[in-house]
């Protein structure tokens, strides 16, 4: 499998790279910026180039950048809507000087103002991002727990995304198990998980999927709440990552850690969690 962690850029990327080799990492996902805000850094070609060299001799693929928390793609203010684009324009671009295969992107909220309306909000960014380009890198949309006014907590609204944009084969889906779970989705049962990936095939398609954000959640099921926590110890439990990381049709999936740390012991123990539970699959009951 290929297993990760959302590694911090701090000290340069190339000690990005350094610290997902240093933890056995196969994939990683970064920040190219401050997901607050501020001015982004420029990015010098021969610092490109080393960390292309560096990622690669370290065998860390794919890479995963992820958009800023502060751009939102469905907001019905003209002013943002316009700033979140130009930064998210921005964004893409530089995911494709960093050639990274994947933009994992938050798609926003709609403020009160109707879900099918911001969808078309979302829909119409990306399409301005990618006709502004030569599209190299994959934008993944990433599904949402569910809370306030926010998009993409279900599968139609990222298909309904998706399929407004107009380059849409550059648009896949990136899953996060912990917005699974507290957006009612029930992952945590042999059965839901089942049931889950059947619906995800039926509404988007699996060939869509790219990406899993490997997560447990710190509160309980269909709460609406984004709360992750370590793998095994939170309200998913440790049998569904069991039963997730070995899916038949996920555990090909490159699967990327963004589970609390202060340093690199955190990020450790989750890792070595989820080897172990593919090292250790448990026969499964229901028929794939």
């Amino acid at each position: 499998m290929r297993l990760g962690v959302h590694v911090s850029i701090a000290g340069g990327l190339e000690e990005a790279v350094a610290r997902a080799k240093r933890l056995d990492c196969t994939t990683m996902q970064i920040f190219s910026r401050s997901p607050r805000g501020g001015a982004a850094p420029r990015l010098l070609p021969e610092q490109i180039e080393r960390f292309h060299a560096a990622r690669l001799a370290a065998g860390l693929e794919p890479l995963a950048i992820h958009g800023p928390y502060i751009i939102n793609l469905a907001s019905p203010v003209t002013a943002r809507w316009t700033q979140s684009v130009g930064l998210y324009r921005e964004e893409y671009a530089r995911a494709q000087l960093l050639r990274a295969r994947y933009l994992v992107t938050h798609v926003g909220s709609h403020l009160g103002q109707g879900e099918t309306d911001g969808i078309s909000r979302v829909a119409a960014a990306i399409t301005t991002a990618l006709e502004q380009q030569t599209p190299s890198t994959m934008i993944l949309l990433e599904n949402t727990a569910g809370s306030g006014q926010g998009l993409g907590y279900n599968f139609e609204q990222l298909a309904a995304i998706r399929e407004q944009v107009k380059l849409k084969a550059h648009v896949g889906i990136c899953l996060d198990t912990a917005h699974l779970f507290a957006a009612g989705y029930s992952i945590h049962t042999e059965e839901g998980l089942e049931r889950t990936v059947q619906e995800f095939d039926r509404i988007i398609g699996l060939p869509q999927l790219r990406l899993i954000h490997l997560n447990d959640s710190k509160v309980p099921f269909e709460s609406r709440v984004d709360r992750h926590w370590h793998i095994g110890e939170g309200h998913i439990g440790l049998e569904a990552f069991r039963r997730i990381v070995n899916h038949p049709k996920l555990r090909e999936m490159p699967f990327i850690l963004e589970t609390p740390k202060t340093g690199d012991a955190e990020d450790r123990r989750n890792l070595q969690t989820v080897r172990q539970l593919v090292r250790s699959p448990r026969r499964s009951t229901v028929a794939v």
